[in-house]
């Protein structure tokens, strides 16, 4: 029999208004879940049982019950939650409380939401260096970061859905790397107000789930614009460009391996799938989004490089700007930017979707590295939607995401096309056998 913590948000939440199952039963089987297997994952910053009891009670309590109510989600340790802890994975904040919630959260807990803990990130979501959190399909490897805890949270039953954020890399590489569908959704598009800022223009709230049909409700949640076109329906007849995007020199065999069979996959369904190469212009696009962050970085971490002597080198060397970027190379990185973004609209509108590698390849071994966010950055810093798809492995055995892209604002479009090829992916003579 499926336990409540296996299922996903849309069966929950109409389960709980149904009253065929309370928030109570929920909550205990989140509990029993996290303390069997956190001990090993450990994904969680904090879980305190007795709270999310008593959180439990209260929205049993309530008479209208919301679009998420009782659903589980695990929020980065980087977002702000007034009922519990925001340390962001380094010493000076260590049980640091906030009197608020950071606005995504406020969304989420009018829907009913149960906020199920505090999910461990990397140091300020804004390094490479990994952390305590395991990959739960192959404990040994990597989750990916920054958003680790959320991503392997939800992969493994700890939670229905995860908040993490995105300013290179951070949800969609974890998404992958773990076998679940993360969405970052268009720049600004949910408010970042409460969340730990490193960069203005790129930090982006990211969300995980286990079907599309979750980020779908997601999107309801936080209100994302309808679409301005029908939403496909079927793959058959749609027309999908395959970017490859400049880095990808640096797709491991696995990536080229799951790109070749989403490709196939695609065409044998009845899309016309065909190759994009980039304008000239983005091919330096990655140096453009290095600059940004660094010197973005630098107000960002002032406050952290004043008050901690201990503070690490690589936030440091950020603040020191000991890459020696100009204000030159920042105001040409700048237009770069933006260059970029106006020519993506008009190059992304002659498709359907666009079909890209979600990350260099399966999860990389070890925990003292989070993974290569190459294949991220790029869609980072042009602001526009992505969903990881799940579903494709490797030779190893461990997933190996693609993700799919378009125009901003186009995210209603993006995570229908997620659930049809989530459908494909799954209902191939491969996975049946």
């Amino acid at each position: 029999m499926t336990q409540p913590h296996e299922l996903d948000a849309s069966t929950l939440a109409a389960r709980v208004r149904s009253g065929a199952l309370s928030v109570a039963d929920i909550a205990e089987a989140l509990i029993e879940r996290v303390t069997a297997r956190d001990p090993e994952v450990r994904a969680y910053a904090y879980f305190d049982p007795d709270l999310v009891r008593d959180r439990a009670r209260l929205l049993d309590s309530v008479p209208r019950k919301g679009p998420l109510h009782g659903v589980p989600v695990g929020v980065k340790d980087v977002i702000l939650t007034y009922d519990m802890p925001t340390g962001y994975n380094t010493p000076r904040y260590a049980h640091s409380r906030a009197s608020i919630d950071a606005a995504c959260v406020d969304t989420l807990r009018a829907a009913g939401a149960l906020i199920a803990g505090k999910t461990v990130t990397t140091e300020f979501a804004a390094t490479n260096r990994g952390g305590p959190t395991r990959n739960p399909l192959r404990l040994g490897h990597t989750p990916g970061g920054s958003s680790s805890g959320s991503a392997a949270a939800v992969a493994d039953w700890q939670a229905t859905l995860g908040l993490g954020t995105q300013t290179g890399g951070s949800t969609i590489r974890p998404a992958s790397f773990c076998g679940i569908y993360g969405w970052k959704p268009t720049w600004n598009s949910i408010s970042r107000e409460g969340l730990k800022m490193y960069s203005a223009t790129c930090d982006t709230l990211g969300l995980y789930a286990r079907s599309a049909a979750d980020l779908e409700l997601l999107a309801d949640v936080f209100a994302i614009d309808a679409a301005e076109t029908p939403v496909p329906a079927s793959i058959g007849g749609l027309r999908i460009a395959l970017c490859r995007s400049p880095v990808w020199s640096k797709a491991l065999p696995a990536t080229q391996a799951a790109m070749a069979e989403a490709t196939a996959l695609l065409r044998a369904a009845g899309a016309e799938v065909v190759d994009l190469d980039l304008p000239e212009a983005f091919d330096t696009i990655h140096e453009s989004h290095r600059i940004i962050l660094r010197r973005e970085g630098r107000s960002a971490f002032l406050n952290e490089y004043r008050q901690t002597p201990d503070l690490d080198e690589e936030f440091k060397a950020t603040v020191e700007n000991r890459a020696g970027y100009t204000a030159e190379q920042a105001r040409a990185a700048y237009r770069h930017a933006d260059l970029c973004r106006a020519m993506w609209d008009d190059i992304a509108s002659g498709y359907d979707l666009v079909l890209t590698p979600s990350a260099t390849g399966e999860a990389p071994l070890g925990q003292d590295l989070t993974g290569d966010a190459s294949f991220n950055s790029m869609w980072t810093l042009l602001q526009v939607p992505v969903v990881n798809v799940p579903g494709l492995v490797g030779p190893s055995g461990l997933p190996v995401g693609i993700s799919f892209t378009a125009r901003r604002y186009e995210d209603r479009k993006v995570i229908a096309m997620a659930e049809l090829m989530g459908r494909l992916i799954a209902g191939r003579p491969a996975a049946a056998a």
